[in-house]
């Protein structure tokens, strides 16, 4: 049994880790991408985004036991957000809107996820539900640059913390497989 318990386990670490590994290439794609190393800072963002898929189902798996449903639409949401930016990055769509109008919603879905659930601190719901309203706030709303910076640092705050907590501390297997059979 223990071992099945290891296997089905979350793998939070793996996500902290997809999820830095994220963070760290899509800064350095910006860096390059600025200092006008064009098709290198692409083709990093382009790994960038890869991983961001890779968290997406990651975050999936790891939140189907609080709510499959929820938790589908989350990272369907997330999927598409990557399908906009993907092409949008190449010039090979004229975007007409921001992708943020995907990704607001799926950081409110993440936080509420949770929220309702019992292995993740409920204050990083909290903060990634606010991030997720900010987001679209930042998608819909031309407001000045201190607000958007302001914005900016609320969603990368909100999901660096939880990259860290995955990464750091994961999350109890025991919690994770509790949750799951409050499900059934």
């Amino acid at each position: 049994m223990v071992g099945q318990n290891e296997q089905a386990s979350p793998r939070a670490r793996l996500t902290g880790t997809v999820y830095l590994l994220y963070f760290v290439t899509a800064i350095l794609a910006q860096i390059l991408l600025t200092r006008g190393f064009t098709a290198v800072g692409q083709s990093v963002n382009l790994l960038a985004d890869a991983l961001y898929i890779a968290v997406t189902l990651l975050l999936f798996r790891m939140f189907l036991p609080v709510s499959r449903a929820i938790s589908l639409i989350a990272a369907l949401l997330s999927l598409a957000g990557c399908a906009v930016t993907i092409p949008a990055q190449f010039h090979l769509v004229g975007l007409q809107f921001s992708p943020l109008v995907f990704f607001g919603p799926f950081c409110i879905l993440l936080g509420y996820l949770i929220l309702r659930c019992i292995f993740l601190p409920h204050v990083m719901g909290i903060l990634l539900i606010l991030a997720g309203l900010a987001w679209g706030i930042y998608a819909l709303a031309e407001l000045p640059r201190t607000i958007l910076l302001s914005i900016q640092g609320l969603g990368i705050l909100a999901e660096a913390l939880l990259m860290l907590w995955l990464l750091v501390k994961g999350i109890p297997t025991e919690q994770w497989w509790a949750q799951r059979a409050m499900i059934k």
